[in-house]
């Protein structure tokens, strides 16, 4: 997969648009919060409510999984593209955090069918 592919499979998320807050930094945002970062090589995600759910990816895939820089306390991890990682779970970490952000914003604010697919 590529980073190009990566951020269309963001963006077909209801209410997802494209930013670049900081330098070559590509992100997909739903309302005013970041739900992956991505690039070339691959993205980054909420994997988890906490940093102990987000590191089960790091026990899994020790070599494709990493703690995001400075919010990867928050449970976000750095997921590889074109590794040990199927590009399946990587696309199902993508919903899954799209889901957490979206969940966290006010009714008010949540796109129109943001809940479609809903993981179990």
């Amino acid at each position: 997969m590529t980073g190009k592919e990566l951020l269309n499979y963001c963006l077909e998320k209801p209410g997802a648009w494209r930013d670049e807050p900081w330098e070559d930094d590509v992100v997909a945002k739903v309302d005013r919060k970041i739900f992956a970062f991505v690039d070339d090589s691959g993205v980054g995600v909420k994997c988890g409510s906490s940093r102990e759910e987000a590191d089960e990816w790091l026990a899994r895939f020790p070599h494709d999984a990493k703690v995001m820089p400075y919010i990867g306390r928050s449970g976000w991890n750095v997921l590889a593209v074109n590794g040990a990682i199927p590009d399946q779970e990587v696309l199902d970490a993508i919903d899954e955090s799209y889901f957490r952000v979206v969940e966290k914003l006010p009714k008010s604010r949540r796109p129109s069918g943001w809940d479609k697919g809903l993981p179990d």
